[in-house]
């Protein structure tokens, strides 16, 4: 890491401090995007001043405009009912793709960015990537999936973590990362796949698959960290130094001390925006749905963020909202 990027992350956390909690309308106000169906900056302001937008998708769904590119990470529109947040979840719920959500939402679409392939995450990109010859990246398993449903293997870029790829006026670099465990210290469907296999009709169909996370640097502008689970390899983040951390909401107290391991590991970014925590199976309209156990969770996440990095910001996103770091 070089003197000069250990001073500009000094300068920001110096900017930042005093503080601690921003709101969506704070940062909404202070740095006005355009819709999305709206022109975007011209690719040379993205690149000198770093004025990329940010759109949170629910979930660990982000829309990411850079000048005439867009990035999706976990894009998942769909969002119908499983019976996950009412008691009544079935693993036999068939997969479905909402096209007129699809239609209102995803214009364009240049890389997707996949996590894991819990349906939530997955369930969409096959079809995004369809239509808009987006390049997807993931997993081995993303990579079979995608294939099992007819994405052209010429489409599909799997990643293991160290990666490090070049677009110009952005880069990506992969991390290795962990999925999340319940109260039980498992998961929903752990398994991968080495080779295609038929294609997925049912939501058990879409194993966890590995789990990544990604950093996005702009060019003259932000370094933002996407998580789509919440557990984190420490090893894996040294060194990143994110601006920005897209921070998922743990569904559990199993990961010992959650919280204050990743601020230190992401050596404290300026701002934290907790991403998950979201009934995403509820229809993409403002205020978010949030259940209770999920508030109270959301709630104590903001809490840690602000005892272990008391210099950091934390931002509650709305969906849709234009965001610019």
């Amino acid at each position: 890491m070089s003197d000069n990027h250990l001073d500009r992350r000094r300068l920001l956390r110096d900017a930042a401090a005093g503080a601690a909690l921003l709101t969506t309308g704070a940062l909404a106000a202070a740095a006005p995007a355009a819709p999305a169906g709206a022109a975007a900056p011209t690719p040379t302001r993205a690149r000198r001043t770093g004025a990329a937008s940010f759109r949170w998708w629910g979930t660990a769904g982000w829309r990411i405009d850079i000048g005439d590119r867009t990035v999706l990470v976990d894009p998942y529109l769909s969002r119908y009912d499983t019976g996950l947040f009412t008691g009544s979840f079935s693993e036999a719920t068939p997969l479905t793709v909402a096209e007129d959500v699809l239609d209102r939402h995803v214009d364009r679409a240049a890389t997707i960015l996949v996590t894991h392939t819990h349906w939530d995450h997955f369930n969409d990109v096959p079809r995004i990537a369809q239509r808009t010859g987006a390049r997807v990246f993931g997993t081995l398993t993303a990579y079979h999936l995608g294939l099992a449903c007819g994405v052209p293997a010429g489409q599909l870029s799997p990643v293991k973590g160290g990666e490090v790829l070049s677009f110009g006026d952005h880069t990506v670099e992969v991390v290795g990362s962990l999925h999340s465990r319940n109260s039980s210290y498992s998961m929903a469907f752990p398994g991968v796949r080495v080779t295609r296999p038929q294609p997925p009709t049912t939501i058990a169909d879409l194993p966890e698959g590995d789990t990544l996370a990604y950093q996005l640097r702009i060019a003259d502008g932000p370094a933002v960290f996407f998580m789509g689970a919440s557990d984190f390899v420490e090893r894996d983040l040294a060194g990143l130094a994110p601006d920005v951390a897209m921070v998922a909401l743990p569904s559990s107290a199993a990961t010992a001390d959650y919280v204050p391991r990743l601020m230190a590991a992401l050596d404290q970014p300026r701002i934290v925006v907790p991403v998950h925590w979201d009934n995403f199976e509820t229809p993409l309209v403002n205020p978010p749905t949030v259940a209770p156990a999920d508030r109270a969770r959301l709630d104590a996440l903001v809490a840690a963020v602000r005892a272990a990095a008391p210099r950091t910001r934390v931002l509650i996103p709305e969906y849709g909202t234009a965001y610019r770091f």
